[in-house]
């Protein structure tokens, strides 16, 4: 099932951000096994670089405008740019890549914690989607998918997250109001929310934090931590024409955490 082939994303041209590693990782490949032309980025070169090698021998059409920090208004820019003039336009944009400072409330510093923290989940999102949305116009419409969490409607016990919270609720209203925005040009923009997924980010905190885990899984329904994969799956349907009335939704992928 995860690395299984196809045809639903056939003829679109998608722009992945944070391609090495994680769920963006997971996203990219997903897609391009899927059909897409695949056009990433990363922040760690030798990441992106990687992913790229790994699509390559599987013959997939991935490729990756790297080291790029999306923080910076006209390196969003120059990666809109770079796509739809290799590509012809852009279809689909994912917003994967993101940065979070976890501390306490007391420990927190503003500048290089909750600020950077905001900067890495909120800004890079809003300066991906201006800058794909004229390209996305031209298009006639394309699908965003953006990442806010189960985090921006519950706590996360034992884990210092105040600003990785915040952060994923802004990004959840955001998308809301990007969609209406969007609507009259065909541009659909939805959510996924997920929870706890085995990433190379997560991995400290489930390794290192005692009971970190148990507390997690504690409220999923499904006793298992999420994958990349299972993300994959929904982001092609929502990145699809199968999704062609789906907007201003979020999917909760969270094993029912939240359900609760």
């Amino acid at each position: 099932m995860p690395g299984r082939r196809g045809d639903r994303l056939a003829g679109k041209v998608a722009v992945v951000t944070g391609i090495g590693a994680g769920i963006g990782k997971g996203i990219a490949l997903m897609f391009a096994r899927q059909g897409a032309t695949v056009v990433g980025c990363d922040i760690h070169a030798g990441h992106a670089a990687a992913t790229v090698a790994e699509a390559a021998a599987e013959g997939l059409n991935l490729s990756s405008l790297h080291p790029l920090d999306l923080t910076h208004p006209e390196a969003a820019r120059e990666l809109m740019a770079h796509a739809a003039a290799l590509h012809g336009g852009i279809d689909i944009l994912v917003n994967a890549a993101a940065f979070g400072a976890f501390r306490w409330l007391e420990e927190m510093d503003y500048e290089q914690h909750w600020r950077r923290t905001l900067v890495g989940e909120v800004d890079i999102v809003f300066l991906a989607c201006q800058a794909a949305w004229p390209h996305l116009k031209a298009r006639g419409g394309g699908s965003v998918l953006n990442f806010a969490s189960a985090n921006a409607r519950m706590a996360l016990p034992l884990s210092p997250a105040l600003a990785h919270c915040a952060g994923k609720g802004a990004v959840l209203a955001m998308s809301r109001q990007l969609a209406m925005e969007g609507g009259p040009h065909g541009i659909r923009v939805n959510t996924i929310s997920p929870a706890l997924v085995v990433t190379e980010a997560t991995r400290e905190p489930l390794q290192h934090i005692p009971g970190f885990e148990a507390q997690v899984l504690e409220k999923f329904m499904l006793k298992r931590l999420g994958q990349p994969e299972d993300i994959a799956w929904a982001a092609v349907y929502l990145a699809s024409d199968e999704s062609s009335w789906v907007t201003a939704a979020d999917f909760n992928l969270d094993a029912g955490a939240t359900a609760w």
